[in-house]
């Protein structure tokens, strides 16, 4: 059969048998097919960055901005030390003591006011080459200046112990009294109280140390064994902060353990994987962004995060924790006091980003007997001071 004379016509395509699929049938149901994997996909990728979102707004959420002290630190910027020339941080760390707010009315009564328990001046050096963290004893006596208290009404300019600093004028007086001391620029700060401690610790499945003896101390809610053992919150609390129960009950034995403490902690931080791992870093993050109160260019995940980056990338050797150089201050054995020159070349070499050298008391040779804990070395050596890093196991 023709379709016009002389052509043939093409064969009629034969039928389809009985339950065999059409030829065409099959990409088309490939096609199906791939249109709903795709359309899956990319649900579940929608809703995965909607619940990454939603914990990162959270997490941004947690934190505390304290834009009182940066206001007033404002008026007062022309007496601050000059800002640095290079990428390196200065950021002052204040445990607070206060009793007010949810799980911390059980430390005291609270009588409106609060003293920093606890006062670390963290530099990190320029290209992540190292951490230092200088402990500043609450007792010890400096030039406080005239401060703004919550009232609205001023303090005047006094000789004092360091801690009523917090008391007078909170941070940014805190703040003012540090740069006063050391000439060195603060750059940022965070405050965080007793309960944001403690959540910190149990973030990280408590923190490990050895006591020697035993410990009963009433006051810092502390009862313990002697031996190796891990600490999770409230211990950990108690055990930063006893005093007399615990050694020769001196403030420097207490910020030693506190340094040893925090040395542990970073060391457990950076080994088992906390960082890179999602599931153990949230509830770090949640902790420590509920724990916190800081300045504004510190207020955000982001913020934090590049820190915890800056942190990470210095290696635990790298992080050392000493006390400034003091004393017993001369009028009062229950005051300290700083040794010159050792303390002034200590803050000269952080305000100028040079190296410091810590070396723990036991492996010091030669010293010269002093009681500020440092060395004496040549006019072109690196300062040495007593200290530890964060890569010593707090049990050695």
């Amino acid at each position: 059969m023709t379709d016009r004379a002389g052509t043939p016509a093409e064969p009629d395509p034969p039928a389809a048998e009985d339950g065999a699929p059409d030829a065409q049938e099959e990409p088309r149901r490939r096609r199906h097919w791939l249109r709903w994997t795709a359309l899956g996909c990319s649900v579940v990728v929608l809703a995965a960055a909607g619940v990454g979102w939603w914990f990162y707004r959270k997490l941004d959420d947690n934190i505390t901005t304290d834009t009182t002290a940066a206001a007033e630190l404002e008026k007062y910027e022309k007496e601050r030390p000059p800002a640095g020339t290079t990428s390196a941080r200065n950021i002052l760390l204040i445990g607070s003591d206060t009793r007010a707010g949810e799980g911390n009315r059980k430390y005291g009564k609270d009588q409106g006011t609060q003293r920093s328990d606890t006062t670390i001046l963290l530099h990190l050096a320029a290209g992540k080459a190292s951490a230092t963290a200088v402990s500043l004893p609450r007792d010890l006596m400096v030039t406080i200046p005239s401060c703004r208290k919550a009232d609205g009404t001023r303090t005047r300019e006094q000789f004092a112990q360091f801690n009523w600093a917090f008391e007078f004028g909170g941070t940014a007086c805190t703040i003012r009294t540090v740069e006063k001391l050391t000439a060195i620029r603060i750059d940022h700060h965070m405050v965080i109280d007793f309960r944001g401690f403690k959540k910190m610790v149990d973030a990280v499945d408590g923190v490990e140390v050895c006591l020697k003896e035993p410990v009963d101390d009433r006051d810092a809610k502390l009862k313990l064994p002697a031996g190796r053992q891990t600490l999770h919150g409230e211990q950990a609390l108690g055990f930063v902060r006893a005093r007399k129960s615990i050694g020769n009950g001196s403030d420097t034995e207490r910020m030693d353990r506190q340094q040893q403490f925090l040395g542990a902690l970073v060391n457990k931080v950076q080994s088992n994987g906390v960082l890179l791992n999602p599931a153990k870093l949230y509830p770090v993050l949640d902790a420590a962004t509920k724990a916190i109160t800081t300045d504004p260019g510190l207020d955000s995940l982001r913020d934090l995060y590049d820190l915890a980056r800056a942190m990470r990338a210095i290696p635990t050797d790298k992080v050392q924790f000493l006390t400034v150089p003091r004393r017993s201050y001369r009028y009062d054995a229950n005051r300290d006091e700083l040794v010159q020159p050792a303390a002034s070349d200590l803050f000269r070499q952080l305000r100028e980003d040079k190296p410091v050298l810590v070396t723990p008391e036991s492996e010091k040779k030669g010293g010269d007997g002093k009681p500020d804990g440092t060395e004496t070395t040549g006019p072109s050596a690196t300062p040495t001071f007593t200290g530890r890093n964060a890569a010593e196991g707090v049990c050695e």
